[in-house]
């Protein structure tokens, strides 16, 4: 197998991949803090007992492998697998559905292929994806935001992770999930009957969204990535938002500030497609990659059977980004772009 011949990533100064991942880390906290105030504490504990699941299952991969198990722990990569996919789990989730998770995509996804840097796909959406595919009810019940519903207490959500089966939770349909399955309402009529919509993109979800783009915002000013990828994800979504968008008919998908501020959007864009392992390495490369995610998010929304579409746009666009490197490699300094006419 021919390998490309690309421009690769080269971190410069004291930047290094743990610092990297502690970085992403830290970003996380403000959406987490989000998620908890508005949903509970299920997410913080999703995130915690996710986080010795992955160590555990990346110390195994280690010592099967015969690799150093301290050395490669240190750089915070299985946590920051961890917490990705927890966040993206409905809270209150079942202590075997984070460990199926977390070991689907530390093992499957990650080791499996190599370790960090082999991956051809993003490891916690991979795991997501094989979650949602297996256990489509246990990962559709998201909790009903404060002010929809009684949020359980700490006690409450550790009894609904180690003992799911004594514990009695109500669930509530995501705006992203009322909407796809409308089918006779204005927009305007939709939002009166289901008030977990809020004022843009559903309770909680929208300020989630508004924290997650902080910490993403914050990733971009300490040059973690570029602004290509988001950038192109997020004006592509928005912009097939703004065309299909009626004004609010039942066959409306949504405008574009809903789409922005619902979901996993700003989650997705900030800390998943930047993924510098499984993405395009180039600058054009990263605004067609970005560009596409946001295309088959939009559409898998409107028209898919997942609502919330950013794992599946994410796995099926690592599948092309070889391709679109391949396309966009830069040109080597010193030579021209086409061999000159002998």
């Amino acid at each position: 197998m021919a390998l490309l011949r690309i421009t690769s990533p080269h971190a410069h100064g004291p930047m290094s991949t743990q610092r990297v991942m502690q970085n992403v880390l830290l970003a996380t906290v403000p959406g987490i803090i989000v998620l908890t105030h508005f949903f509970g504490f299920g997410t913080l504990v999703n995130v915690l007992f996710g986080s010795i699941v992955a160590l555990l299952c990346e110390s195994l991969a280690l010592l099967l492998r015969k690799r150093p198990v301290g050395f490669y722990l240190k750089d915070c990569s299985a946590l920051v697998t961890a917490f990705l996919l927890c966040i993206a789990l409905p809270p209150y989730a079942p202590w075997w559905l984070i460990t199926i998770g977390i070991a689907s995509s530390i093992l499957l996804a990650k080791q499996l292929y190599g370790g960090l840097g082999y991956n051809p796909f993003n490891p916690a959406m991979a795991g997501y994806v094989i979650l949602l595919i297996s256990f489509p009810v246990q990962m559709t019940a998201w909790a009903p935001p404060r002010g929809m519903g009684e949020l359980p207490g700490l006690l409450e959500a550790i009894k609904a992770c180690f003992l799911p089966a004594s514990f009695d939770g109500i669930t509530m349909a995501t705006p992203l999930d009322i909407m796809r399955q409308n089918t006779g309402l204005l927009m305007e009529d939709l939002w009166q009957q289901n008030p977990q919509f809020g004022r843009w993109g559903g309770v909680g979800w929208e300020w989630a969204n508004i924290a997650f783009l902080a910490g993403g915002a914050w990733l971009l000013y300490q040059r973690i990535f570029t602004w290509h990828a988001p950038l192109a994800m997020l004006a592509s979504l928005s912009l097939l938002a703004a065309l299909f968008y009626d004004g609010g008919s039942s066959a409306s998908g949504g405008s574009p500030l809903f789409h922005l501020l619902s979901g996993a959007t700003m989650f997705g864009a900030f800390f998943i497609v930047t993924d510098p392992v499984t993405s395009a390495v180039s600058l054009r490369g990263r605004l067609i990659y970005g560009a596409l995610i946001g295309v088959l998010i939009y559409v898998i929304r409107v028209r898919g059977s997942y609502p919330d579409a950013v794992a599946f746009a994410v796995l099926i666009m690592n599948f092309a980004a070889p391709f679109i490197d391949y396309y966009t490699q830069p040109r080597t300094y010193g030579h021209n772009k086409k061999p000159e006419a002998k």
